[in-house]
């Protein structure tokens, strides 16, 4: 089959010139790709990935390289099966043997890039495939016998300067595209993307397999420039490449050449014939003899690229979309769980149901309120110095009222806290977006907070802390010079309880005889307070306690809910960055205009 090398290989279309626009745009689009990740899991989140990743790579290895260097040679990468002849196909068109051991010996791990020495230059690491380490090679030098060993040489690039390769025109034999090594595929797939132009090689035996064809599809998709070569075919064996034209014609490759080089004995140096390969040698020399051939092909490649790289920010962008959704919708998880827990804290703390058990037994005991009770009817001086003979007693004292309340309201608190933990998890855990982020943190301190022990440590604080608040408090009032006498009569800690017990008056918890035992506790530290400041200044003192206890509950609250908000903002998850990505495309379509 003999092409003239300046025929269209794969289809395509001439583009604008590389201008300092394009340029500009595609390095946006490079920087926001960067900034721009998919780290919660989710349908679709792995393609996204390797999308952006392959994006990425082309963009560095390809794109912008070739948009800022015009007059580069045009870059043709070898690629194929395993088993395809892919390394003794480039030897027998280059005429000799460049990758036999003790010269240059290609390998899947460390491929071969053959160049004429003038364009030397271009393949410098600036220019394209940056990314992968130079090893420059020349003839008839000897490789280390551990040059495919270590992690440098699973990614080098061996430069092969060889006079007999056109200006213009350098060969890359690649990796196998189904190597049983993941590394080796992905670095194929790496080099057939910086590629101007595809010399695909398959043969008989593989050519319908549905890894080839996976990757010729999405190149037809973008495309690519592709030339295919049906390598090691038996004599008689016509209808092959008969049927191969056929899936080429159905998948988009009509316009494509196809070469067929048949089975044939290598010689000494272990080339095919000149003869079985004169065809695509003959195709490959027209080409890089023809500077309006090698343009034509590059634009191609280069307009398809483009056309491919807006399409496939476009869903880039929707995926950053859908990132931000779902860590919103797992941050809606932590502010649910943890407003549930804050309503559940405020309501045992204000509807009289921590005025029972322990702390209600310490405060009777405290007050003696069996015996005060039934002072209340004869007045209030009466009552205060009942109240004031209690308090000088050696009765139960304020402390440890204070520590029954403190007690309580932890015990309170630590079950909401809990709670809201494990609805967290639990929801996180139905979400695919937030089972890993809990399977991640169980092997550190958690998702959702600290250790028990930590948090009983943090909500002892903060209930010592209210508790110093409301006696503040009370000295503040009590420092009033109507009011100081009667305060120090009963005492600052005793009129700091009754505040508590105030603060926590309410029946909403409570049912059948609790409801009187807790109003008339209510109705107790209420009498006490006004005896020693007045109604006003009771009002003023139970408003202030409520606060502090608030801005208290709420920011242990805050401050476990925020352990979890952290971890989602600790992705790097963007909002604008759907949209960033959407401006970005356009612009790339504006300057390609």
């Amino acid at each position: 089959m003999t092409m003239d090398a300046a025929q269209t290989v794969g289809g395509g279309h001439q583009g604008p010139p590389g201008s300092s626009v394009l340029v500009d745009s595609l390095d946006h689009v490079r920087g926001r790709l960067t900034h721009t990740t998919y780290p919660l899991e989710g349908a679709g989140v792995p393609e996204l990935r390797a999308r952006r990743t392959a994006l990425l790579d082309q963009l560095d290895d390809y794109l912008l390289p070739r948009l800022r260097s015009a007059g580069a040679p045009l870059l043709v990468v070898v690629g194929g099966s395993t088993g395809a002849g892919k390394s003794t196909l480039v030897n027998s068109i280059l005429g000799e043997a460049l990758t036999r051991p003790g010269v240059l010996r290609p390998t899947t791990r460390s491929p071969v890039l053959v160049h004429h020495p003038s364009d030397a230059p271009w393949f410098g690491p600036e220019r394209i495939l940056p990314t992968l380490p130079r090893v420059q090679t020349q003839r008839g030098e000897a490789l280390p016998l551990d040059a495919d060993q270590g992690p440098d040489s699973l990614r080098s690039l061996r430069l092969a300067p060889f006079v007999g390769m056109p200006p213009g025109l350098a060969l890359l034999d690649a990796p196998d595209i189904d190597s049983f090594e993941r590394a080796n595929r992905d670095l194929a797939a790496q080099l057939l993307a910086a590629a101007d132009l595809w010399l695909f090689v398959t043969t008989a035996a593989r050519y319908a397999d549905a890894v080839p064809w996976d990757l010729l599809n999405s190149a037809v998709a973008r495309h690519a420039q592709i030339a295919l070569v049906l390598d090691r075919v038996d004599p008689g064996s016509d209808e092959v490449a008969v049927d191969l034209a056929r899936l080429m014609r159905a998948n988009g490759l009509a316009q494509a050449p196809l070469f067929v080089v048949p089975e044939a004995e290598l010689d000494a140096d272990g080339l095919l014939p000149e003869r079985a390969v004169a065809e695509v040698s003959g195709w490959l020399s027209d080409l890089g003899g023809s500077s309006a051939a090698r343009e034509q092909v590059a634009i191609a490649t280069r307009d398809g690229v483009l056309e491919d790289l807006v399409r496939t920010v476009e869903i880039l962008a929707r995926g950053a979309d859908e990132q931000e959704a779902a860590r919103a919708r797992l941050a809606d998880v932590v502010e649910a769980a943890y407003a549930q827990a804050r309503t559940q804290v405020r309501a045992a703390a204000s509807d009289g149901a921590m005025l029972r058990g322990e702390v209600l037994g310490r405060w009777q005991d405290f007050v003696g309120a069996s015996d005060v009770m039934r002072t209340i009817e004869r007045g209030v001086g009466r009552f205060r110095d009942s109240i004031g003979a209690f308090f000088r007693g050696g009765r139960t004292t304020p402390a440890e009222v204070e520590v029954a309340i403190a007690q309580g309201l932890a015990a309170v608190t630590l079950d909401a806290i809990e709670g809201a933990r494990e609805r967290t998890r639990a929801l996180w855990r139905a979400d695919p977006a937030g089972r890993d982020l809990v399977i991640d943190a169980q092997a550190s301190a958690g998702v959702t907070g600290a250790s028990t022990a930590d948090l009983r440590a943090a909500i002892a604080t903060q209930m010592r802390g209210w508790q110093e608040d409301v006696l503040a408090v009370v000295r503040e009032q009590g420092e009033d010079r109507r009011g100081l006498a009667r305060a120090l009569s009963f005492g600052v800690n005793g009129l700091g309880v009754a505040v508590m017990v105030l603060v926590f008056a309410g029946t909403g918890g409570l049912t059948g005889a609790e409801i009187g035992v807790a109003g008339g506790t209510a109705v107790l530290a209420q009498k006490v307070l006004e005896a020693a400041f007045g109604d006003d200044a009771v009002r003023q003192l139970t408003q202030v306690a409520q606060e502090r206890l608030d801005l208290r509950l709420g920011s242990l609250l805050d401050a476990d809910a925020a352990i979890a908000i952290t971890r989602l903002a600790a992705l790097g998850i963007n909002a604008e960055a759907g949209d960033a990505l959407r401006r970005s495309a356009r612009d790339v379509a504006a300057a390609t205009q």
